[in-house]
């Protein structure tokens, strides 16, 4: 029997061993045959980019409710090493470590938030990076007094950092907390957005009373606050880190050259370069694009690269010519701003064209439908949802001007 191993059960990571298991599936190959096993450190998919939403509830989704459908077999652990020359993965569940044999490998481990060593800010700043992260912030702010002014300090100006700090003020405010937000960067608030996309931001950040400190350097972070490179202190009770993001240290274990996110590179099939029989998907790879652009590290990017990973990892274990290439021709951003509603924009020069109670449809559709997988446990439904095709966006690309223009009427 052969196997097709799959590490990560992100965006990347499901889609990619849900897609090796259609193509299986497609041919008539049984588990006598091929087999797809999926590695991930915890029994859960999550849905990451809502962990700045105040309700966490519904931001896991277990991986057997789909796995076990498809036929996809789990193991839960760390991966701790890959040794390419046997085709051998190391993991590691708890005092056990054992070690799986792989005929084609996908590589979806993800990302993880940038941790520079500032001083501080591991012993006393928070984030939203993982499900657990997000619930010990959830659970220092319901500790904090009522009644009482309180601080909270979030450094990152991207797009996490902008969507807490626009959730922060009402999150403070229902729990009786009388509120100051800073949203600090290191050199501008939404860097990268277009002027008319940041002129939207500015005005829902200042309709929340977030403060901006733009052109700082933190540091250290102490248990009172942040200080500043210019010494300066801000004084926070609460501190949250959302500066960056770094690719899985297991692009290492390729040995091959990475970008300056730490990713690998891979051809338009997901293919690692110079790694026979391995492939990478999601935010652990940089992909080229048709336009020139390389993939980004967004769950409307990882979720085809996953797709097409598992597909092309059957292909080219069975020797097929029917690789799909990853052809994405478009660019979205959708973020979330608080009540101010959302902001909407497409290409990569972040053309606005749905802001407000219009993009925050759009935006609470996909956070809450469109990147969930199905959770119906319906083998059908889950395998269909898996085919090597790239989704169409939210609004209609060639749309795109004709919404902005209905928007100002």
């Amino acid at each position: 029997m052969q196997r097709i191993v799959v590490v990560g059960g992100g965006f990347a990571g499901l889609w990619a061993a849900v897609g090796a298991a259609r193509k299986l599936a497609e041919l008539g190959i049984g588990r006598d045959k091929a087999s797809v096993t999926l590695i991930n450190r915890d029994p859960w998919h999550s849905i990451r980019v809502r962990n700045y939403e105040t309700d966490l509830s519904d931001v896991r989704v277990p991986l057997a409710d789909v796995l076990v459908p498809a036929d996809i077999d789990l193991i839960v652990g760390d991966v701790v090493g890959i040794d390419r020359s046997r085709r051998e993965i190391s993991v590691s569940s708890g005092a056990a470590e054992s070690r799986i044999i792989y005929d084609r490998l996908v590589l979806a481990a993800g990302s993880s938030l940038a941790r520079p060593r500032i001083p501080g800010l591991a012993e006393h700043a928070f984030d939203v990076d993982t499900y657990d992260a997000a619930i010990r912030l959830d659970e220092h702010l319901r500790s904090l007094e009522p009644g009482k002014l309180h601080t909270v300090a979030i450094v990152g100006g991207g797009l996490t950092g902008i969507e807490v700090a626009c959730e922060m003020p009402d999150r403070l405010r229902a729990l009786g907390l009388a509120s100051r937000v800073v949203l600090l960067d290191a050199s501008r608030i939404g860097s990268g957005m277009s002027a008319d996309a940041t002129r939207v931001i500015d005005t829902a950040l200042d309709g929340l009373g977030v403060e901006r400190r733009t052109d700082v350097v933190v540091e250290a972070i102490t248990r009172d606050g942040i200080v500043l490179k210019d010494g300066a202190p801000i004084e926070a009770g609460t501190v949250v880190w959302t500066a960056g993001m770094r690719a899985n240290p297991l692009s290492c274990a390729l040995d091959v050259a990475t970008d300056r996110l730490g990713r690998v590179p891979v051809d338009r099939f997901l293919r690692v370069t110079d790694r026979p029989g391995v492939f990478a998907a999601g935010d652990i790879a940089a992909a080229p694009l048709p336009d020139g652009h390389t993939t980004v590290m967004s769950c409307q990017h990882a979720r085809p690269m996953g797709r097409l990973s598992g597909h092309n990892a059957v292909c080219d274990l069975l020797g097929l010519d029917d690789l799909v290439p990853l052809d994405i021709d478009r660019y979205v951003t959708c973020m979330d701003l608080g009540p101010s509603g959302a902001i909407y924009t497409q290409g990569w020069d972040r053309e606005v064209v749905a802001t407000g109670a219009d993009a925050k449809t759009i935006k609470e559709t996909i956070n809450r439908v469109r990147i969930y997988p199905p959770r119906s446990r319906d083998r059908t439904e889950i395998l269909q949802a898996a085919a090597p095709v790239i989704q169409a966006p939210a609004i209609p690309w060639r749309n795109a001007r004709t919404v902005e223009r209905a928007e100002k009427q």
